[in-house]
């Protein structure tokens, strides 16, 4: 299940977008379901993600949108594309 990004750009502000993505969060988990955060560009969205159980995410706090051709490069860096919050 993704958290679209339009929740997690202001979750750290805006008290209804965190009671939303809670709520997904705890839904996902009671059906045995992986979660993503979409949109996550910086280190608050992170932890508080975390702190709230969702350990998976995606944006631009990991890696701007690359080409086919610098993908295999930042395999190599980071070895999971789809970034385990809490490495």
């Amino acid at each position: 299940m993704k958290i679209d990004r339009s929740f997690v750009q202001d979750m750290c502000s805006n008290r209804t977008d965190l009671a939303i993505i809670q709520s997904i969060i705890s839904l996902a988990h009671n059906m045995d379901m992986r979660i993503i955060a979409e949109g996550i560009e910086e280190k608050n969205q992170v932890d508080r993600l975390i702190s709230m159980g969702c350990i998976h995410g995606q944006g631009y706090y990991f890696s701007q949108p690359l080409p086919a051709s610098d993908f295999l490069d930042l395999l190599q860096n980071k070895p999971l594309l789809e970034i385990s919050l809490s490495n």
